[in-house]
């Protein structure tokens, strides 16, 4: 055959390979999710082999082999008793709250680490919404974002690095923003939920916190959450989402799902100067998981490539359950 170029010259050798490839993966890209609850010791979680519900302790040492491992930021969630659950969630505020201990005890241990929190009410909340749901069972905006607010300022005064708003209450990047300076907190960024999808991919992270929607009284309780997170059938939409929370003061914008979503991913990377995120979340870890304990995938090369496909579709960081050990499997080589 007469050729004049041949892409396969460049795919030859490994040492070929290596120099003409365009993106990367390092630990210091991933975002660790990690569970926290009161317990004394940590609790396996059903629908996620290999994670953890960690007590105080088993954070602490969890967060440290992160480190070790070349990990640079994580984010908590907290599963909160049922007993300081309630309409409005007052919990979420709570300086003496197992967030803000879980932050201050983290900043003593391994201050160097990247700590980012989560902003919304459903982890406190007694109806399972990241808002308020009112006596007609509609989740108020308004209402919501003062106390996102003042969730966010507690989570600040615990020495968080980052605040994660992943309620979709319109207008809550910019009050939560106007509400860290106001209090001296300019330096805490703001990682948004930008575009966060009513996805069906989040059924183990429910389980892990035990905050899925549910009616505890007469009151009409939302079924789920299509009111506020965005419609899986829209992707010019999130652009709208994006604009919105740039000009709020958001410093990075997130994508959640992320791995059915990598068109939106690449959408905002055309569109922002901003760093992106994309989620790798529960049920898409699951799968993963599953697959391989029945042996029908490679576990290690299916989160690698799923990982650097992140990359490729225009994501800086990746919020991933797998982040321990992809990186460990990146240093292995």
């Amino acid at each position: 055959m007469e050729l004049t170029y041949r892409p396969r010259r460049l795919r030859r050798t490994p040492a070929l390979r290596a120099m003409v490839r365009e993106y990367q993966l390092s630990a210091a890209d991933f975002i660790y999710p990690l569970f926290v609850h009161e317990g004394a010791s940590n609790e396996p979680i059903g629908a996620m082999p290999g994670a953890q519900r960690w007590s105080l302790e088993g954070l602490v040492a969890e967060v440290g082999r992160a480190w070790d491992l070349g990990i640079r930021c994580v984010v908590l969630f907290p599963k909160v008793a049922d007993g300081l659950k309630t309409e409005d969630g007052s919990e979420c505020f709570n300086e003496g709250g197992l967030i803000p201990r879980a932050i201050r005890r983290l900043k003593q241990e391994h201050p160097a680490m990247a700590i980012m929190t989560d902003v919304a009410l459903d982890p406190y909340s007694c109806d399972g919404h990241d808002g308020i749901v009112s006596a007609e069972g509609v989740v108020l905006n308004d209402e919501t974002v003062t106390l996102l607010c003042r969730q966010a300022v507690a989570q600040a005064r615990a020495g968080a690095d980052l605040i994660g708003p992943s309620d979709m209450m319109d207008g809550r990047v910019g009050a939560i923003r106007e509400a860290l300076d106001e209090e001296g907190f300019e330096h805490v960024g703001i990682i948004s939920y930008t575009a966060k999808y009513a996805s069906a991919y989040y059924g183990p992270f429910r389980e892990a916190l035990d905050s899925a929607p549910r009616a505890v009284s007469s009151k009409p309780i939302p079924k789920d959450k299509s009111t506020y997170q965005m419609d899986p059938a829209n992707g010019r939409e999130a652009l709208t989402e994006a604009l919105l929370d740039e000009q709020e003061g958001a410093d990075i914008l997130m994508v959640k799902p992320g791995l059915a979503y990598l068109d939106v991913i690449h959408r905002l990377r055309g569109e922002s100067e901003l760093p992106i995120a994309a989620y790798n979340v529960s049920g898409e870890y699951a799968m993963v998981k599953a697959a391989a304990e029945r042996g029908w995938i490679d576990e290690r090369a299916v989160v690698l490539e799923t990982l650097l496909c992140f990359k490729r579709a225009g994501a800086d960081l990746i919020l991933t359950y797998h982040a321990c050990d992809a990186a460990q499997w990146l240093r292995d080589g």
